[in-house]
């Protein structure tokens, strides 16, 4: 269900031009394991409701190549994993979750560079 924020506000998981849209026009096709779910229309014209907040690195790489027409295979749970894949993860720039490598630790005689030898 909408509520009155969402009609006024479009960073609230849709806008409501977006809403009426999935309405009248959407076909819901799947949904993702993080809960966004994906819809087309009559044209194949393809679009995202995320769970949460607006991310576009929400989206798995499987449904990025369906929503890009990439592929008209619609994604799902069976299909095979290989053992070094890893989970999707959004984008953490910015936040606390983002990577910070470790400091490397110098000796006071190691310089930064190398000088050239004759």
């Amino acid at each position: 269900m909408i509520n009155i924020k969402q009609i006024f506000t479009w960073w609230h998981k849709q806008s409501f031009g977006t809403f009426l849209k999935t309405i009248f026009f959407g076909k819901l096709v799947g949904k993702d394991q993080y809960g966004n779910k994906y819809y087309k229309n009559r044209k194949d014209q393809r679009w995202v409701v995320y769970a949460n907040n607006i991310e576009a690195t929400k989206i798995t790489s499987k449904w990025y190549l369906w929503m890009h027409h990439t592929t008209n295979e619609i994604p799902s749970k069976e299909n095979k994993r290989f053992l070094w894949q890893k989970d999707h993860q959004e984008n953490l720039t910015g936040t606390e979750n983002s990577y910070k490598p470790n400091k490397i630790e110098k000796s006071d005689n190691q310089k930064k560079y190398e000088s050239w030898k004759k």
